[in-house]
């Protein structure tokens, strides 16, 4: 149980970063600096998306 809940927090942390990402992009406001803020927010927001789905899908019940 205690994966599934780690797998849960690990994907809310990663769509908040892809909407981090998101946002940035629609507001931003040019500039090398804007883009490094963007590609970051994004990669980790997807790493962290991504291994919490995997935890999720590979955490088997077991009936206590």
């Amino acid at each position: 149980m205690e994966k599934r809940v780690l797998g849960i927090v690990l994907s809310l942390l990663g769509v908040i970063g892809l909407i981090m990402a998101g946002v940035r992009f629609l507001h931003g406001g040019g500039g090398n600096y804007n883009v490094k803020e963007i590609v970051l927010y994004g990669l980790l927001g997807a790493i962290f998306f991504f291994a919490g789905i995997g935890l999720i899908r590979s955490t088997k019940d077991r009936p206590t």
